[in-house]
This record gives C-alpha cells, sequence and structure tokens, in this order.
C-alpha cells in the first residue's frame, strides 16, 4: 500500500508519523473516526470545500485531523482538509 504524501510541508516529524498512521487507518476503514453532527459543521467548510458531512480523527497529543467522505459504490475517497491543535480546533467549532 502506497504511503501518505502531503503537499503541506509538515515541519514536525511526530506530527507527520501521527498523520501518516491516520491516513493509513483512513485507507483501510475511512468511518473510523468519530462523525461530527451537521449542524457543527462549519459554515466555512461548506462554503469552501462543498462537504455535506465531517468527521473528526484523534490523533495523539491532542490533534485532531477533520476530513470529508465523498465517493460512489466502487470506491470511497477521505479527503483531509485540516489538522491542528486542540485549542485551534477548538476555536474552530467554537467550543
Amino acid at each position: 500500500m502506497q504511503k501518505a504524501y502531503f503537499k503541506v510541508k509538515v515541519e514536525n516529524p511526530i506530527l507527520y508519523k501521527f498523520l501518516d498512521r491516520a491516513t493509513d487507518d483512513l485507507k483501510a476503514d475511512p468511518k473510523c473516526g468519530i462523525e461530527i453532527p451537521k449542524r457543527l459543521i462549519p459554515k466555512e467548510y461548506k462554503q469552501k470545500y462543498g462537504i455535506n458531512n465531517l468527521w473528526k480523527y484523534n490523533l495523539p497529543n491532542a490533534w485532531r485531523l477533520v476530513y470529508s467522505i465523498t465517493g460512489n459504490e466502487v470506491e470511497i475517497i477521505a479527503i483531509l482538509l485540516e489538522w491542528f491543535d486542540h485549542k485551534d480546533y477548538e476555536r474552530r467549532f467554537k467550543y
């Protein structure tokens, strides 16, 4: 299986390792994260990405990865939108 490729430079090698493991998990099961209720999806994500579902994958050290799932009967695609520390996650979701 092909390893993850991040176009965004991840300067923290530990975070890169967490993200790499997350992509492996998502390849095996795109629904392995926690589905965020539709009413809590930030309007920014709906406008910018045109998504109608959002999932959260908890990374170690309180980091969060948010992604959306799309596809059809033949293929399922998990689209990684953003990763951030817990403080920025709470700010984004207004907790």
